[in-house]
């Protein structure tokens, strides 16, 4: 592991002594919540994303590790192997490198090389090779052999050609050497499959698309490889062949004479048959790779600010799934999210139907005394909510809700063990309430991918999305903090150390023994053993426990620790987790010990200041602007409310409540310049948008959050003196390329008869002032 460690903290920039603390803990069973929130003081505080990190790099190289003994074995069993061969296979530190020294003796189906050599041409292609003065055509003479049929010269420097081939695509240098000319010169060009263009008119960008490789950002190698597997686009990333076969020959021509010509055939057919080929499959794999981890990135980010978004609370709700013809669904939920009756009301279907709907809602909301009214989002949505303000229910909130999803846990297994006796259309009001309550506990029991805020996460590898998505729920539900006594197993399954075997568990004691008491009660649910209760206490919350620390996130670890300073300070613990005044008095340097250090203890302070602090953001009330139910009734300058549903990177989808997203692109997200807009909005982060655009037959909406240009002042230029400067418009300072990206320029010198572009401003002499203010116009 000596090797792995010093290669992981060069690579992250953490001291040695930190990695191989966490992966020791890691290797224990530890989890990453748990490591980053109570061994601190072993890992030098690392964060999540810093052990997670570890986890996956030392995982990498312990695959790396399998995939070299492997080998190993494979040229021992071939005989192959040699002292200088072993060194070289050891020394790599890639995949790439390894499989470069393995593949001349990897077996191999029957190649042109191959059958070359059972002609016995391989002496001849060695002969070429090493391209002194003799005639390739004179020495190929004499391979002539017809039982192995070589029956002519051509065909005897042709098979030797082939081999030569082989050679060069099999040489660890060549490889080297176009691996890295690919990797910075390839282009990737899409083009339209012919008869194709009606059928992929959603890829009309990439009907013909050239770009390099190494600048194409993800989003763009996602689309283009999902319009090449749909048959609608002809994908081909390759660098100048021309500069490639200047790089092998520099390699593999060593003079000028016939037998360097023989060896130029065999580079050009060997790149163009072999080497290159597989450089493309491999620079291909590796783009693929890159877009995939950052669209995976993107889309866990936006998984993170969904389910940390602010819930409203334990509160009576109720919830209306909408509907046009079949009507509303209509669900009560009590404080804890338990249904307790349900209906379906029929608004839009004439004045009967408004009136007994009306007097429907009315009535539940007396009886159940409802505090809050979510309403899906989703087909009827702004229509209901049009309806449900003007009963003019006072002090009751109106809310729409997200319903991405909701028809996904409708159906599931989980739903149907939930509600055995009621449908989907009800199952998924219940879940539109309950997002309102509590996002995370509700979302957790959906499929993270069918949430709608990710880009592409069908097209990247599932595994790996999977993955990174079970981290990010675990992250948020530990950071949170989860009500052992209430939690669904769903939830409790995220809870670090536990799993949905043992959330099942807890349920079921829970069921059969009544609510825990205190933390300390865990250790008798079945198969919850010491380890898991170490990984899980910490992040589950008993509510009243008998232990006042059962409350908070202090690990039942260190509840000796605590007793002590209260005892030091002559009160209880619950007196020191009420008195702000009894903690100031506490001196933490004369806790810290070999075990445990000022971070942990701050920590410690932290939570018997504030305990079971849920990190989430308060709740603020979100409504749409009345009247834009639909596309059609967006103008282009109209400004609106919105909230931001989903961020990739070229931009944010933003729901304005016409049930079309419409997108913010990254250009049209500050004044300033912004090239990722993660880094100025999140998900379900309310925003002020203006419509730029409508394209009501693509269903395309442009939206703005930049501030409208102010008016350019008018000039009185009867004020002016004689003598004037002035300034080009081409000595500005910056200019936007079509990229996004700002390039320095320099000033450009007047010149004479220029045509076209802006005209020149006379500044005038006197006026400071005035001219600051028109520099400053030209600039804008």
């Amino acid at each position: 592991m000596s090797n792995h460690s010093i290669i992981i903290a060069g690579e992250l920039a953490v001291a040695e002594k930190q990695v191989i603390a966490t992966i020791e803990l890691l290797d224990d069973g530890a989890t990453v919540p748990f490591i980053s929130r109570y061994r601190k003081e072993m890992t030098g505080s690392l964060d999540e994303v810093q052990v997670a990190a570890i986890r996956d790099r030392f995982q990498q190289l312990r695959e790396l590790d399998k995939r070299r003994e492997a080998i190993l074995k494979a040229l021992t069993a071939l005989d192959k192997l040699t002292p200088e061969l072993e060194s070289k296979i050891n020394a790599a530190t890639n995949i790439a490198a390894i499989e470069d020294i393995y593949l001349p003796y990897k077996p191999k189906r029957k190649t042109r090389a191959s059958e070359a050599r059972k002609k016995g041409l391989e002496s001849l292609a060695f002969s070429i090779l090493v391209q002194d003065q003799q005639d390739p055509k004179e020495t190929a003479e004499r391979f002539l052999n017809e039982e192995l049929g070589v029956n002519s010269i051509d065909e005897a420097l042709a098979g030797a050609r082939d081999i030569i081939a082989e050679l060069v695509n099999e040489n660890v240098d060549a490889r080297t050497s176009m691996r890295r000319y690919f990797q910075q010169h390839a282009v990737v060009k899409s083009t339209v499959i012919k008869g194709r263009e009606e059928a992929g008119i959603k890829y009309k960008d990439y009907f013909d698309w050239t770009e390099p490789l190494k600048a194409a950002p993800s989003h763009r190698v996602l689309a283009m490889r999902r319009g090449e597997n749909e048959e609608i686009l002809k994908l081909e990333t390759a660098p100048a062949e021309d500069g490639a076969i200047e790089i092998l020959e520099k390699q593999f021509v060593k003079g000028n004479n016939a037998a360097s010509a023989q060896v130029k055939l065999a580079i050009l057919d060997g790149y163009k048959r072999l080497l290159g080929p597989a450089m493309e499959t491999e620079v291909r794999g590796l783009s693929k790779e890159t877009a995939d981890e950052e669209a995976i990135r993107v889309f866990a980010e936006n998984a993170r600010q969904l389910l940390l978004a602010a819930p409203l609370g334990e509160k009576n709700v109720v919830a209306i799934d909408p509907g046009f013809r079949t009507g509303c669904k209509v669900v009560c939920l009590n404080k804890q999210g338990k249904l307790l009756e349900n209906t379906t009301i029929y608004p839009h279907n004439g004045n009967r139907g408004v009136l007994e709907a009306a007097e429907t809602l009315k009535r539940l909301c007396s009886e159940h005394e409802v505090d809050a009214i979510a309403i899906g989002n989703g087909t009827a949505g702004r229509e209901t909510e049009v309806f449900v303000r003007g009963l003019g229910l006072e002090g009751t909130l109106v809310v729409m809700v997200n319903e991405n999803g909701a028809s996904i846990y409708s159906a599931s297994e989980v739903a149907r063990e939930e509600f055995p006796n009621h449908d989907i259309t009800v199952r998924g009001a219940v879940s539109i309430g309950r997002r309102l309550m509590d996002p995370l506990a509700e979302l957790v029991k959906i499929d993270p991918k069918s949430i709608g805020v990710g880009q592409y996460q069908h097209d990247v590898d599932q595994n790996k999305l999977q993955a990174s998505l079970d981290d990010t729920v675990m992250s948020c539900v530990n950071a949170v903090g989860v009500e052992l006594n209430t939690a669904s197993k769903q939830v409790l399954a995220y809870v670090s150390g536990l799993g949905p075997q043992l959330a099942q568990n807890i349920v079921n004691y829970r069921n059969e023994h009544g609510a825990f008491k205190n933390r300390e009660s865990l250790r008798k649910v079945p198969r919850l053993g010491d380890k898991a209760f170490e990984q899980a206490a910490g992040f589950l919350r008993i509510r009243n426990a008998e232990h006042a620390l059962d409350s908070s996130a202090v690990h039942p670890e260190r509840y000796a620790l605590v007793g002590k300073m209260a005892r030091d300070l002559n009160c209880s613990v619950a007196q020191l987790m009420k008195d702000p005044e009894l903690r100031k008095q506490i001196k933490l340097q004369q806790y810290v010990n070999d075990e445990i250090g000022l971070p942990t203890l701050n920590d410690i302070m932290a939570e018997l200041a504030k305990p079971g602090r849920d990190p989430r953001e308060q709740f603020e009330v979100f409504s749409f602007t009345d009247g834009v139910n639909d596309i059609s009734d967006l103008k282009v300058g109209m400004k609106l409310p919105g909230i931001v549903t989903n961020i990739t990177n070229f931009g944010a989808f933003v729901d304005i409540g016409v049930h079309q997203d419409g997108l913010v692109h990254t250009s049209q997200i500050s004044d300033k310049f912004v090239s990722n807009a993660a880094d100025v909005v999140k998900v379900h982060q309310k925003v002020e948008v203006r419509v730029v655009e409508v394209d009501a037959a693509r269903k395309r909406i442009s939206l703005s959050m930049k501030m409208e240009a102010a008016p350019k002042p008018k000039q009185d230029h009867k004020k002016q003196d004689k003598s004037r400067k002035f300034v080009k418009p081409g000595a500005a300072v910056q200019q936007q390329s079509s990229g996004g990206q700002h390039q320095h320029k320099k000033p450009v010198k007047p010149q004479s008869g220029h045509k076209g572009g802006h005209k020149e401003k006379p500044l005038p002499d006197g006026d400071l002032q005035l001219k600051l203010e028109a520099l400053k116009n030209l600039f804008k």
